[in-house]
């Protein structure tokens, strides 16, 4: 077949992931994520590099281990398929590492070139290179090592020829933690010293990185004794002395306090990266963001433009997302902020006053406490006077109730629609196992709760929630384990995690 038989949209893009720790993404893979229309991901991929691919059909492909989950045959033909698909789309394969480091990465290529599809190979952040940094081994040192290799420690293929090896300083073990046993005596036995220091980093680069140390002889057992299992590293050679020198990573800040090694679950919208989710990493969390709703438009555009015209009372935005959809109505219809000269504009919060500040806008009103009650209370209105609310079909009635029990007149219209995203079982497992689970809405907190199955119960996880509010309907909703955030604020969210984790 010839590259012009499928649509000029057909492209496929091979990316390297990098190790774990989801900031050694290259910009260009997080440029191609963001210009996919389907991403598949193994289980290596940090699912948080999702986010850069919020509208993206996302598809778990496993491999694992020994155990895959769909066969690198199969994998081979659904980049292929999802392709061609539609008359072409543009597909991101997300791989842990790099693409072409006993990633598979070429058998991947060679699919996509027998088919006539177009691609590019984005290459990542090699573990064979980043664990060791991580646990402050350097691969290559002037006066300890000048030379490297990696190998594969899957030994199914049959084994490797050490003795081949014997003048390279430094050996770098990948896939090999089930088989260390066997590959220490070879390597012994094609005459490396017993004595050789060796060192396997389990999770390198990310908050779970767990080292041990040893020698060839010992290394299989203390690696045992500790419970290391993959994904692991090995190396091989002197510059694992270096270690008690050069570590950083597992005793620095980042990885310091009760959130260190936990993974804390994100919930949020699927438009968007969370800033929650910054400075949970700050203090050592793994996060695992989880698309409960999305954004959607609403169909016709005229009813909002129809509210606005000629209106001049206080316009009320309770949400980031009622600021992002105000401007795409006003937008489409050609119009600007001009359009808002009449009215006054009132933030729940200081996040959705800064949404407005970004476009050019002061908000004439933001309550001391945000939130939708307080804004009711706090409104500078007297009675008589207008409001309109732009928000979606789910809106909860507090801020109404509020107003009308000071005589303000209260009328809502439809903005945007929220609707619930199904997360993958890729994120559904690692929810199961999270420590705890931020809420940042009431929202929130009734689709969390309504992914309960047979298999899992996410009402016996301990939840963190952004004030009073969330916490009233995630106890609503059958949640029982509830932290409250002391201020409706990022930091103070992260602090309610973190005393959630405490109590257990």
């Amino acid at each position: 077949m010839t590259d012009g038989a499928f649509s000029s949209r057909a492209f496929v893009s091979l990316i390297g992931a990098g190790p774990g720790d989801p900031g050694l993404l290259t910009l260009h893979g997080q440029r191609a994520l963001r210009e996919a229309d389907v991403v598949l991901f193994d289980y290596l991929a940090n699912p948080e590099l999702l986010r850069f691919a919020p509208d993206a059909e996302t598809i778990y492909v496993g491999k694992k281990g020994f155990s895959d989950y769909i066969s690198q045959e199969q994998i081979n033909a659904l980049i292929v398929e999802k392709a061609q698909d539609r008359g072409g789309q543009r597909v991101a394969r997300l791989k842990g590492g790099d693409v072409y480091v006993f990633g598979r990465g070429g058998e991947e290529a060679e699919a996509c070139a027998l088919a006539g599809i177009p691609f590019e190979v984005v290459p990542g952040v090699s573990s064979a290179i980043a664990a060791p940094a991580y646990a402050g081994i350097p691969v290559t040192h002037r006066e300890v090592a000048r030379s490297f290799a990696v190998l594969t420690g899957n030994t199914r293929e049959g084994g490797a020829h050490y003795e081949r090896l014997s003048g390279v300083d430094t050996l770098v073990l990948l896939m090999g933690v089930r088989n260390l046993t066997q590959i220490s005596a070879d390597l012994i036995a094609a005459g490396r010293s017993p004595d050789t220091p060796a060192a396997t980093i389990q999770w390198g680069s990310t908050p779970q990185q767990r080292t041990v140390t040893g020698t060839l002889t010992t290394i299989a057992q203390v690696v045992q004794d500790a419970g290391l299992e993959a994904p692991a590293v090995t190396v091989v050679g002197e510059v694992v002395r270096l270690r008690e020198q050069l570590r950083w990573f597992d005793l620095g800040s980042r990885v310091g306090g009760s959130l260190a090694g936990k993974t804390v679950a994100v919930t949020r919208t699927r438009d968007g990266a969370s800033g929650l989710s910054d400075v949970l990493r700050s203090r050592g969390a793994s996060v695992l963001e989880v698309p409960l709703i999305r954004f959607a438009p609403i169909p016709d555009d005229a009813p909002v433009l129809a509210a606005l015209h000629g209106f001049g009372g206080w316009l009320l935005l309770t949400s980031n997302q009622a600021v992002t959809a105000l401007f795409g109505v006003l937008e489409r219809a050609g119009l600007d902020a001009r359009a808002l000269a009449r009215v006054r504009i009132a933030a729940v919060g200081p996040s959705t006053a800064r949404s407005l500040a970004e476009r050019g806008l002061r908000a004439d009103c933001v309550p001391s406490t945000p939130g939708a009650r307080h804004l009711g209370t706090e409104l500078p209105a007297s009675a008589g006077e207008a409001t309109l609310h732009l928000t979606s079909q789910l809106a909860e009635d507090d801020l109404q109730r509020a107003l009308e029990a000071r005589g303000i007149a209260y009328r809502r219209t439809e903005l945007y629609r929220t609707e619930p995203a199904v997360p993958t079982e890729n994120v559904l497992q690692r929810l199961r196992e999270a420590a705890v689970v931020t809420l940042a809405s009431g929202s929130a907190a009734r689709h969390l709760a309504a992914l309960a199955n047979q298999d899992f119960d996410p009402l016996a996880l301990p939840v963190a929630a952004m004030g009073p509010q969330t916490a009233d309907a995630a106890r609503e909703a059958g949640f029982t384990r509830i932290t409250v955030a002391d201020t409706a604020s990022l930091e103070s969210l992260a602090d309610a995690a973190e005393r959630a984790v405490q109590t257990g």
